[in-house]
């Protein structure tokens, strides 16, 4: 139920500036729902893996998009790793994230990648770079630029 989802909404399309490329502009989100089991599985990796730490948790958001409204329902964590002495370097497993990708389709056919996640205080410049590489697997057509979810 609606109840028990997380939702958020734009009341202007001026508060989420949408990525536009230069082929096609996309339209501004302006609906995210996060549904209870992404935020369940999100918790759970930075328990598993980050908490009394410094570092982060980093998964995919899985669902599906039209019209301005992303509905994230599903996710699955992707190992993650940062330098702690150089901010600019970082490990991502993108043979997992595609391995895993693989087998999300075969299960839930209609999920795509619809953004990430990732866990910390603050959001980190590396943040661009991770939204950078998950945008390659959204879909093209998709309709909305890949989400961020942060978690702190």
């Amino acid at each position: 139920t609606n109840s028990t989802m997380a939702t958020t909404k734009s009341s202007s399309s001026n508060d989420t500036p949408a990525a536009a490329s230069p082929s096609s502009p996309l339209p501004d989100v302006t609906e995210v729902t996060i549904h209870p089991l992404v935020l369940l599985s999100a918790t759970d990796h930075y328990h598993r893996v980050a908490r009394g730490t410094r570092k982060r948790a980093v998964g995919v958001l899985l669902g599906s998009s039209s019209r301005g409204a992303v509905d994230a329902t599903n996710s699955f964590a992707v190992p993650f790793e940062e330098d702690s002495k150089n901010s600019e370097v970082f490990y991502l497993d993108h043979n997992y994230l595609e391995n895993m990708l693989a087998m999300f389709r075969k299960v839930h056919a209609k999920e795509r990648v619809v953004g990430f996640y990732s866990t910390g205080p603050q959001i980190r410049s590396n943040d661009l770079r991770i939204f950078d590489l998950v945008k390659r697997f959204v879909p093209a057509g998709g309709g909305t630029p890949p989400q961020f979810l942060f978690f702190f």
